[in-house]
């Protein structure tokens, strides 16, 4: 299947693309989310029609993105669980803790935001986290999980 791609896919191609994808990855996620739209003749039309108009949007999203990453920048977060004496946390430090500490210090985030590749936190220490803000803007902020409650 062919799409024209109406923002930038990480891993896929820019704005304005015409890349080949599996049908149901086009079907179910790439359209559904308005990322893409099928490369038939009319839909090529319309795309140049209002490519002035994406660019503009994309240029906008990245500008507040950018904005964004600087409230980010050397931002410490502590977040209190309880732990056993060897430090292991009585669960897990996850997604939403993060994203939830983070918006208490008054810096919104969004839990899908947050990248963990190696799963949620286990033990009390200083973790650096990924922020995902963009698809050409991420920023490292420090995440403490301290003892108590």
């Amino acid at each position: 299947m062919e799409v024209i791609l109406l923002k930038k896919v990480g891993g896929l191609g820019e704005l304005g693309d015409k890349v080949a994808v599996r049908a149901g990855y086009g079907r179910n996620f790439l359209i559904p989310q308005g990322a893409a739209v099928p490369a038939t003749d009319a839909n090529l039309k319309a795309f140049e029609e209002r490519r002035a108009e994406l660019e503009a949007q994309a240029g906008e999203a990245l500008a507040i993105a950018e904005s964004r990453r600087e409230r980010f920048e050397g931002l410490t977060v502590n977040i209190s669980r309880k732990a056993g004496d060897e430090g292991r946390l009585f669960g897990s430090v996850g997604t939403g803790d993060i994203a939830e500490a983070v918006t208490a210090v008054g810096v919104d985030l969004a839990k899908s935001e947050v990248r963990l590749p190696q799963g949620p936190f286990r033990h009390i220490g200083s973790y650096e986290v990924e922020l995902h803000l963009h698809t050409d803007v991420d920023v490292v902020i420090l995440v403490e999980i301290v003892p108590g409650d």
